[in-house]
């Protein structure tokens, strides 16, 4: 077993510096942040990743909606203001010894969730902490200076304020658009905006996915691949929903270096709203291809009790970590009401 978390930390270390990285012939002693002490004779650079590891819940984070702070213009417009801070130094354990060095929005891959309901005014602070210059480029309809493109921020506290009026209605991805974009991308630096139509849609287990993948040794391939960052999570955490229970699902693909994913679902059908922009669906499908920074809305009920896969029709992905399981219970009290958009 510590043979093992040797080997496996050893790998990470490498995965983690593998420019100038030289084994040695003597012993070090590593300390994860975890605290578990392991002997390797890798170069170990920075064993302790206290200050700058992060922790990430993908239970957490699937369910979590940023509804920013909110007032009223003079005009009765609703202002819903947003601070994202970008830092590039941080740590993540991705999977057990394996450390990752990733690009964060307020400290997570993928970034808060912010949502808005059509025709709010949408003000985001962005906060460039890390060492390098960063953006944050909205996908959806804005002016042209708050497209995040041409105006880079620089690091160590650089600031920029993005203004625009939610919309269209749907569901779509943000992310830095500095070059090398790959970079930028692969290491974590993306996150959701939900635009909620002013009439509310039907009340519904609301969950939000993000479909990545993860390059930990820098050959331009991904070794992992996940909802929601961790490889095989909500396979080992399985996701609690009821029977008879509206699920709704904001899926957004951010794999980057391969041209397709898709989102299978084992079962069951499900409506699917294409980036989510019309009410009404356009398929009844069991499984949907996404090209890059494609999205959609996905509806579904299960009738029946019992555990459900979903993952990746593309077998690769979904041996690599992109795979997940529904635990369907049976609902006795029925659905509860939840009211989103506001």
């Amino acid at each position: 077993m510590i043979l093992a978390i040797t080997i496996l930390i050893g790998i990470s270390v490498i995965m983690i510096f593998p420019i100038g990285s030289q084994a040695q012939t003597e012993e070090n002693i590593f300390v994860t942040h975890s605290g578990a002490v392991v002997k390797t004779t890798g170069e170990v650079l920075d064993p302790l990743y206290t200050s700058a590891t992060v922790e990430f819940d993908p239970m957490e984070y699937l369910r979590d909606f940023n509804y920013g702070r909110i007032s009223q213009l003079e005009d009765g417009t609703v202002l819903r203001e947003y601070t994202i801070i970008a830092n590039d130094d941080e740590i993540m354990e991705v999977s057990p010894g394996i450390f990752y060095n990733v690009w964060t929005f307020n400290g997570t891959v993928p970034g808060p969730t912010i949502r808005a309901t059509e025709g709010d005014i949408v003000r985001v602070k962005f906060i460039n902490n890390g060492e390098k210059e960063h953006t944050i480029h909205f996908h959806g309809i804005h002016p042209a200076g708050m497209d995040g493109v041409f105006e880079p921020v620089g690091g160590n506290g650089g600031q920029f304020v993005y203004e625009f009026e939610a919309g269209p209605v749907g569901v779509h991805p943000y992310h830095c658009h500095v070059m090398p974009l790959e970079e930028h991308i692969v290491h974590g630096l993306y996150g959701v905006f939900i635009v909620d139509p002013k009439e509310e849609r039907p009340p519904a287990d609301e969950m939000v996915m993000v479909l990545n993948g993860l390059d930990t040794d820098f050959d331009t391939e991904n070794n992992f691949y996940a909802a929601n960052t961790i490889p095989f999570y909500y396979q080992h955490h399985p996701i609690q929903i009821n029977t008879n229970e509206l699920i709704r699902i904001y899926v957004v693909n951010m794999v980057e270096f391969d041209p397709i994913n898709n989102f299978h679902l084992h079962g069951n059908l499900y409506k699917y709203y294409p980036t989510g922009t019309d009410i009404v669906p356009s398929f009844y499908t069991d499984m949907i291809t996404l090209s890059q920074t494609e999205r959609g809305i996905m509806e579904f009920e299960y009738q029946y009790p019992g555990k459900y896969l979903f993952h990746a029709h593309k077998v690769e992905f979904s041996e690599k970590g992109w795979v997940g399981i529904f635990m369907v219970n049976e609902n006795k009290e029925g659905t509860e009401d939840v009211k989103y958009g506001s």
